[in-house]
């Protein structure tokens, strides 16, 4: 699969945030997005899946070469994106694996639920996550590390073709990071997902292998290269020397 982002520009009650931003990821690549905070990283994503709020006024967004501009988030999520939030949002009364339940079916995924629940298990304790957590409310009085290891296990069940993982390190310690990352990378070379990861920091990449390296501002992507990036980014900032 392909995630083709083309001349794009988007924007959110009336401002232009994202200003003429390209970027493509294949299937089993590993790309990273930084940025100071308000460059237009977080908009990018949620316009990628369709955020009703957001407008996009000139470019394009494709998978495999077809359009998905006119398509609702759902209808993105069926073609094989997926967009683990910054933010995740508590629904109390909302099961979680209801939810997930219903997710993965929408998703395509037949598996019989008792081997449904079985790999739930399996990979909720890959993630080390407390036994209670899938019988809750879906992220209702979680902490911020167990909700980013609840999209985590999501994303494993639901296995997208291209996934965008917004800020998958706050809210971690170090550990964990180390653990999310594992997880991740295990989940990519099973099934060939192609990453766009999204952060501030570099931690969560000593533990993976990017492809390629964005630095964002003001709405564009203005640098491009390897992890000697990041090596910059560290000593200078994003003004990068």
């Amino acid at each position: 699969m392909i995630l083709e982002i083309k001349d794009l520009h988007v924007e959110a009650e009336g401002k232009e945030i994202v200003k003429g931003l390209s970027l493509t990821v294949k299937g089993g690549e590993q790309h990273v997005l930084m940025g100071p905070n308000g460059s237009g990283k977080t908009t990018l994503a949620k316009a990628i899946m369709g955020h009703p709020l957001l407008k996009v006024t000139h470019g394009d967004i494709l998978v495999d070469g077809e359009s998905i501009k006119g398509m609702k988030p759902n209808e993105r999520a069926k073609c094989g994106l997926f967009l683990e939030f910054q933010s995740p949002t508590e629904i109390e009364g909302l099961g979680f694996m209801n939810f997930l339940n219903t997710a993965r079916g929408s998703a395509g995924n037949t598996k019989p639920f008792k081997e449904f629940m079985a790999e739930v298990k399996e990979r909720s304790e890959k993630l080390k996550m407390k036994e209670d957590l899938i019988g809750r409310s879906l992220n209702y009085g979680f902490s911020g590390g167990e909700k980013k290891k609840v999209e985590i296990l999501q994303m494993a069940v639901l296995k997208p073709k291209i996934a965008i993982l917004d800020e998958p390190d706050s809210g971690l310690d170090i550990d964990a990071v180390k653990l999310v990352a594992e997880n991740v990378n295990e989940l990519q070379r099973e099934t060939k997902l192609g990453l766009l990861i999204i952060t501030h920091y570099s931690r969560i990449l000593n533990y993976m292998q990017p492809k390629v390296i964005h630095i964002m501002q003001d709405g564009r992507i203005v640098r491009e290269g390897g992890k000697e990036l990041i090596d910059e980014i560290e000593r200078s900032g994003y003004g990068l020397g």
